[in-house]
């Protein structure tokens, strides 16, 4: 079974996925977050996921984000909907600084980087995917 992960945000949410046996992260999509629900449920059905793992939105000083209060009805819309499948949280400080960075050393230009401003969200979700499955090792 798959593990799927979420970098909720306010306009748009970054997903992932590993492959069948968890070895590898890989960026699935970046979905406008009012219809966020909608496609995951549509990918559940389709695709067996043992659990989701979603970035916990934290400021360096440790103290959540603005953004989990968002984060926080999504989970618990999610867990009465979906109880079989587990949602838990990882934290993601930082990822959004990997994502920038990874997509300027990938020599993408200014003008792509623009075009596709959700990139960095599946990035992030992809980073947060992969240190969680090295958390677990």
């Amino acid at each position: 079974m798959r593990v799927l992960s979420v970098d909720y945000g306010k306009k748009r949410t970054g997903l992932a996925v590993t492959d069948p046996l968890q070895l590898i992260a890989n960026g699935l999509a970046t979905v406008s977050t009012s219809e966020i629900f909608e496609y995951l449920v549509a990918y559940v059905q389709k695709e067996p996921v043992e659990r989701i793992v979603i970035g916990k939105p934290m400021q360096s000083n440790g103290r959540p984000s603005e953004n989990m209060a968002r984060v926080e009805q999504f989970v618990d819309k999610w867990k009465k909907l979906y109880p079989d499948v587990p949602i838990e949280y990882y934290d993601e400080r930082f990822t959004s600084v990997l994502a920038h960075r990874a997509i300027l050393d990938s020599g993408i230009g200014k003008k792509a980087r623009r075009e596709n401003k959700g990139l960095a969200d599946e990035i992030s979700a992809t980073i947060i995917l992969q240190d969680w499955m090295n958390s677990r090792k």
